[in-house]
């Protein structure tokens, strides 16, 4: 049958159908990859967030469906689907932690980030060095972010006392003693890792990338190379603020 998307009817009828769909290839042909479908048809047509964190969990327990245990991790920590909306760190964790085993980059990257981070509530035990084995699985994987935060932390070093370390911090670090440090600043893995990020097309390693050449940290000064990365950068953030335009002048299209 063919469907005139353009008539309000149609669309419904539409809608209602591809639900049905998604609930057969889930639950009579058992298709984990329909089933994480099924999850974001609940969660982003018919805005039921409990029964789509329902339907992720049991996707990623039931068949190892990597997505779905990354998009669990996600509604345990901002306690979406739940009574209360109280997150649980602690449960998404260990969702992102299983969805990384199954090679998921967003599972790694933000397993990494609770373990590395100082800010992350106690219920999460900081783990520099194994945060700093799933960031890297993660850039393997060639996602940006990834790269981007290992970059981060060779900028300024890692500190073993997490009251010290801050990933963005724009002073320098204490002196570079090895034994202070869990990760040592390392200017040319830093660079390194912000120049994949930037090929992965994320704005502020590309911006890094522009301060690097300028001040020959990491590699050979290059003002050219500087004055490159700086334009891409700014036409990145150019791209952005027009898809925001867009989506704003969208949204209130869909209002009227």
């Amino acid at each position: 049958m063919a469907y005139d998307l353009k008539k309000e009817s149609d669309v419904k009828e539409y809608i209602e159908k591809l639900g049905v769909e998604y609930r057969f290839g889930c639950y009579s042909e058992k298709k984990p990859e329909v089933c994480h479908l099924l999850g974001d048809y609940l969660e982003g047509i018919k805005k039921d967030f409990e029964k789509a964190a329902k339907v992720y969990k049991s996707t990623c327990d039931d068949y190892g469906y990597a997505k779905s245990c990354f998009k669990f991790g996600n509604y345990s920590f901002l306690g979406k689907g739940k009574s209360g909306n109280k997150g649980d760190a602690k449960a998404a964790y260990n969702y992102y932690e299983k969805g990384c085993k199954l090679n998921d980059s967003d599972s790694c990257l933000h397993s990494g980030l609770l373990l590395v981070s100082r800010s992350m509530p106690k219920e999460i035990d900081r783990d520099v060095p194994k945060g700093l084995e799933f960031l890297s699985k993660s850039c393997d994987m060639n996602n940006a972010t990834a790269c981007f935060y290992l970059s981060g932390m060779h900028i300024s070093g890692v500190q073993k006392k997490p009251e010290e370390y801050n990933v963005h911090a724009k002073t320098d670090p204490p002196s570079q003693d090895s034994n202070e440090y869990i990760v040592e600043k390392d200017m040319k893995k830093a660079f390194e890792f912000a120049y994949k990020a930037c090929e992965l097309r994320n704005m502020y390693a590309c911006a890094n990338l522009s301060q690097m050449y300028a001040r020959g940290d990491g590699i050979e000064k290059n003002e050219v190379e500087a004055e490159k990365y700086k334009k891409m950068a700014l036409e990145m953030q150019d791209e952005i603020k027009k898809q925001q335009t867009l989506s704003f002048q969208q949204g209130l299209k869909n209002a009227q």
